[in-house]
């Protein structure tokens, strides 16, 4: 009978392998497997005489032809990978590193490579075992045929791999892209706060109180499976508090959480508990939204390095940060799980609107701070929030755009510099107070 942290660990190897580029590439080729043992084990007999044409002459015509096909497609592979590999290189320098392993994982990347892959086992297949008639019997003829429609299939698919390639670096799909995964992952957010078991307290409960959990693992913590944690807790009469944010790296030993109960947990309710802990490597903008905002951040600051020097794509970043946060200040996440009667079953830290502003916001501000396109574009940003923050987000809102305003007022002193700022100061619909001329300069400048 396998142990508890045995289970624990086969359900991460599981989530990780349905993660990886593997998974939907080794189901592809195990039908290709099937559909080439099938070929070269059975032999159907008595087929439909109007087939007799497919026949080959020739006894080597069958073997060379399967030869010619599968070196083809090694090279069509090897050349495919080649160039994707090369232009993800030059992505991953120009944007984020974190981008690439999001692009090669994409369903459809895993499904072209399985195709590639699954050809050439088929025909290899051929290859390795010989035909029982000579020349080949209208069977074997129609397996032949069959690897020749693969080859043909993968050669369409090559065409669309290398369009769909090239157009996913570019940093209008990339952005979308992450707009679009982080817009899922606030919808998540909005069906729990419109859940009533889903609630937020603004008293922060004490997650040193009970017995302490400790990490087995290392890595990244991105959500949890909270009706697996509920039916715990309330099946075992404890409360659990999670002391981590998601998407924290974690170490292992770690007091990842607390259980609150009268006697400690078991061993089994231990594993139990940290089974619902989902690991993944790298950062995933599907199951925590500051995630995405955080990779559009880096896109924006890489875009800002001296070397690329695009403040273009960095302002499109904002304006998609922009977005996203406006969405955010409709929403009170969560921070509590409770029972029918009102009870905490599950409690965890949901970072507010004040980090989420600085987390973004700030090292573009750093980065791009002596660019005037840059400072106009982060005070438009903070202007349209204001039209859809409440009184303590409209505060944060209002430090950062004096900031931003001081900032310039510190940068700009030419008079055609200052006559072009304070033309936009108070331009456009918000909800800030902002004077309609710069500040004096501050003395540390």
């Amino acid at each position: 009978m396998s142990s508890p942290h045995e289970n624990v660990t086969g359900a991460r190897f599981y989530r990780g392998f349905r993660n990886s580029i593997a998974y939907l590439t080794s189901i592809i080729i195990t039908i290709y497997g099937v559909l080439a043992v099938l070929a070269v084990t059975f032999e159907v007999k008595n087929l439909p005489g109007f087939l007799d044409f497919v026949n080959f002459d020739h006894p080597d015509t069958a073997r060379t032809l399967v030869a010619t096909l599968m070196a083809g497609m090694i090279s069509l592979l090897v050349f495919s990978f080649s160039t994707v590999m090369s232009v993800l290189t030059q992505a991953g320098s120009n944007f984020s590193n974190k981008l690439v392993f999001g692009i090669m994982t994409e369903k459809r990347h895993q499904q072209v490579l399985g195709h590639y892959l699954g050809t050439i086992l088929y025909l290899l297949l051929l290859l390795l075992v010989p035909a029982t008639h000579n020349p080949p019997d209208t069977w074997r003829s129609l397996a032949v045929y069959l690897g020749s429609g693969m080859v043909i299939n993968s050669l369409a698919m090559f065409v669309f791999f290398i369009h769909g390639t090239s157009q996913s670096v570019q940093i209008n799909a990339i952005t979308q892209g992450l707009l679009v995964s982080t817009q899922r992952s606030l919808d998540g957010l909005r069906e729990k706060q419109n859940s009533a078991r889903y609630v937020h307290r603004e008293d922060e409960i004490d997650t040193s109180v009970g017995h302490p959990v400790y990490s087995r693992d290392s890595g990244y913590i991105q959500s949890v499976d909270f009706e697996r944690l509920a039916k715990m807790a309330t099946n075992n009469g404890i409360a659990i508090h999670l002391r981590f944010s998601f998407g924290d790296f974690v170490v292992k030993k770690f007091p990842i959480l607390t259980v609150e109960a009268d006697t400690a947990p078991d061993e089994g309710l231990t594993e139990q508990i940290l089974a619902c802990l989902e690991y993944v490597e790298g950062e995933s903008t599907r199951d925590h939204y500051v995630n995405g905002l955080t990779q559009l951040m880096e896109v924006a600051i890489k875009a800002l390095s001296p070397g690329i020097n695009d403040p273009g794509t960095a302002r499109l970043c904002i304006h998609q940060m922009t977005e996203l946060l406006a969405q955010r200040l409709a929403l009170t996440p969560p921070n509590t799980l409770v029972d029918d009667d009102g009870r905490c079953l599950i409690s965890w830290h949901e970072e507010d609107f004040e980090s989420l502003m600085f987390r973004v916001f700030d090292p573009i501000l750093h980065y791009g701070g002596q660019d005037l396109s840059i400072c106009l574009s982060l005070l438009k940003a903070f202007k349209t929030l204001s039209n859809f923050a409440r009184a303590d987000d409209h505060r944060v809102i209002q430090a950062h755009a004096d900031r931003v305003i001081q900032l310039m007022a510190d940068h700009f002193t030419a008079s055609l510099e200052i006559d072009f700022i304070e033309a936009r100061l108070t331009r456009g619909l918000h909800c800030l107070n902002i004077n309609a001329r710069l500040p004096e300069r501050s003395a540390s400048s």
